[in-house]
């Protein structure tokens, strides 16, 4: 027991450590967790052993993974997308099986180990690609569509995958057989589940969730989660199959979303450790004596799946750069490589040593795959002729659209906010163009007469193509600060004349946007505050124009009359969230060392924080002159960073 704690107590502070340090360096977490499994495991230090109960408690990392792509699984979203999913995604799935199975036969595996590394070198990283995507707002791009599309189809592909590798561990003149017998299985199983559990899912979870408990709620998903990954492994299937098909059942209720928040932390910590059991898997030792295999393995892998990817993009697709894209993107492996990995390493289905070349394979790859998405731009401006005739073709359909107009307002993204703003600007015959990067949007509204064109509003010759030389200001309208600042960037270096108007999620956000340049910063949260005020004060009989002088006085003075907010329980105290600035209240006690002194004497400004009010004797003093002497059984209400509300604290009690 006492070796068993010592362990883990080991295994988490390793993991914690290399976590904190990939992280500073933007690293995925998942190599850091692989890192700390290779290190410490049986081949390396020996320090963890590689047991048989930490891998199964490493598996339900596995059924909570699975379940939460269940949990993404959307029929309409699948039927949306079909020609790009089951076209371009099905045909990379079966094109590369189909070319690293013969390369497998071609080096002497045997069949079922080639159709095993196959569908592992198969797989890209769902969670990554998808992140970078949203991170370069390109998710409604071209090529995003077409990742997106493929990275579904794999998803998909791994239910199959889960039941043909273990069956390909039978005996060969079994293997018909037991591939018919499992097919047969699946079809029955996942049938009832189905059919039973779209009528039912609703409905219990409809009961669960009226008795108004969370703890109820966070035990029935545990319930099913694991029921059904029993059911199917009592089927002789797998466990991640029945979380897949909990997921999938879940998702058709409107209780997807809460439910999706509510496993996430044991799907993350599990799935780490699940990850920790796999670089427990790794034999450095085999690894470095085979180095040269893995380096053709991986070179192999990135060559090929691109070659695939980018083919079957450009024949179904006919687009050059989204085609090069695309490849560049998905030859990477995946988390879901190191999923059938392990299942193929269960079954012993594959050698010892050609596994560790392809954890080893794989791992190299994810630690490529940022660098290629960073670079990706520039390969196919380099490479791709093509590629300069679209931009030129979208650069003329910009200028095209803004070349009779003149003093015209320049919209940046069309979404809702931006065609709200348009309609307003139209009501009092203002011209404007705007750009936007969703092409169904685009193609919508510029349909039905909007002048809106596909460009993207965060480079210079976009803009400039928009008329930004003849506009009467630029507008803002998506909540993205890094695009935003590469907007202003580019707006005031051409025209430092123009007002730029941007929205922020809140006033941390705008005070950095107002510093780079903005004529005006739009805070969300603070105007639906502002929003929520004046109605509520105009219900309760408040003269509308005392209610009109104070929300022109707030916007007037920036909203420093709104600023910091009272950190509670249910606040999150980490993340962008420990920058905001607070409000906190000090109580000064007879003996205090401000009581008798002015404001202005303390010397606030050295903590970084300020007296935003004064309360005494039931009275509330707004911003107080810095003259005001602070008396004992004043309360204090500080405004600041957390770090500068308690230097502040400390010079209010004891003046240092």
């Amino acid at each position: 027991m006492h070796g068993s704690f010592t362990s883990v107590l080991m295994l988490l502070a390793a993991t914690v450590s290399l976590v904190a340090v990939f992280r500073a360096f933007n690293l995925p977490a998942v190599l850091a967790y692989l890192a700390v499994g290779a290190a410490l495991g049986p081949h390396a230090l020996g320090l963890v052993p590689d047991s048989e109960q930490a891998r199964y408690l490493a598996e339900f990392g596995v059924v909570f993974l699975m379940f939460s792509i269940g949990l993404e699984f959307s029929l309409p979203r699948l039927y949306a997308m079909k020609r790009i999913v089951l076209g371009l995604g099905g045909l990379q799935v079966v094109a590369t099986l189909v070319l690293f199975g013969a390369l497998g036969r071609i080096l002497g595996l045997s069949w079922p180990a080639s159709f095993a590394v196959a569908s592992v070198i198969t797989m890209s990283s769902t969670a990554m690609l998808s992140k970078l995507l949203v991170d370069r707002m390109e998710l409604e791009s071209a090529h995003g569509r077409q990742i997106i599309g493929v990275l579904l189809f794999q998803d998909l592909a791994v239910v199959p995958l889960l039941i043909l590798i273990p069956a390909l561990a039978r005996p060969g003149e079994m293997l018909w057989l037991t591939l018919s017998f499992a097919a047969v299985k699946a079809i029955v199983v996942l049938s009832l589940i189905l059919f039973f559990g779209q009528r039912l899912m609703k409905r219990w979870f409809t009961v669960v969730a009226r008795r108004k408990s969370s703890e109820l709620f966070m035990l029935n998903i545990l319930l099913i989660t694991l029921g059904l990954a029993w059911v199917t492994e009592m089927a002789g299937l797998s466990l991640a199959l029945g979380a897949f098909m909990a997921g999938m059942l879940i998702s058709e209720t409107e209780f997807r979303y809460q439910v999706e928040e509510d496993i996430k932390p044991f799907r993350d910590v599990l799935l780490g450790l699940f990850m920790v059991t796999v670089g427990m898997f790794l034999d450095v030792a085999v690894i470095l004596a085979n180095l040269l295999w893995v380096m053709l393995l991986l070179f192999s892998m990135l060559v090929l799946k691109f070659v695939v990817v980018a083919l079957a993009s450009r024949w179904m697709e006919r687009q050059d750069g989204a085609a090069v894209r695309a490849g560049l993107w998905l030859c990477a492996g995946g988390e879901f490589g190191f999923v059938l990995l392990t299942l193929a390493a269960d079954v012993n289905v594959v050698p010892h040593t050609v596994l560790q070349l392809v954890v080893a394979a794989l791992v190299l790859s994810l630690l490529i795959a940022p660098l290629l998405v960073q670079y990706s731009d520039r390969i196919v401006l380099r490479f791709v002729a093509s590629e300069w005739m679209l931009r030129s073709m979208e650069l003329t359909r910009v200028a095209a659209k803004a070349i009779s107009t003149e003093r015209h307002v320049i919209i940046c993204g069309y979404g809702r906010t931006g065609q709200y703003l348009a309609r307003l600007l139209e009501q009092e015959g203002i011209g404007y163009v705007a750009l936007d990067l969703d092409p169904d949007r685009v193609q919508e509204a510029a349909a039905a007469g909007d002048p809106v064109v596909f460009g993207d509003a965060a480079r210079n010759e976009t803009l400039l193509a928009a008329g930004l030389m003849r506009a009467s200001a630029v507008v803002v309208a998506y909540n993205d600060e890094h695009a935003t600042s590469k907007v202003l960037h580019h707006v005031l270096a051409a025209r430092p004349d123009i007002p730029l108007v941007a929205r922020s999620q809140d006033e941390r956000d705008m005070e950095r946007l107002i510093e780079q340049g903005a004529a005006e910063v739009v805070p969300e949260m603070l105007e639906t505050s502002i929003m929520l005020a004046t109605h509520t004060l105009t219900l309760i009989g408040t003269p509308v124009a005392r209610v009109i002088r104070r929300m022109r006085q707030i916007r007037t003075q920036r909203y420093s009359l709104m600023r910091g907010f009272f950190l509670g329980a249910t606040d999150i105290d980490e993340g962008p969230d420990a920058q905001e600035e607070r409000l906190h209240s000090v109580s000064l006690p007879i003996g205090a060392y401000a009581v008798s002194r002015r404001i202005g004497d303390l010397g606030f400004e050295v903590t970084g924080a300020r007296v935003a009010a004064v309360r005494r004797r039931g009275v509330r003093s707004l911003d107080p002159a810095n003259d005001m002497v602070f008396e004992a059984g004043d309360v204090v209400v500080l405004l600041g960073l957390p770090n500068c509300l308690a230097a502040a604290e400390v010079r209010l009690l004891k003046g240092r």
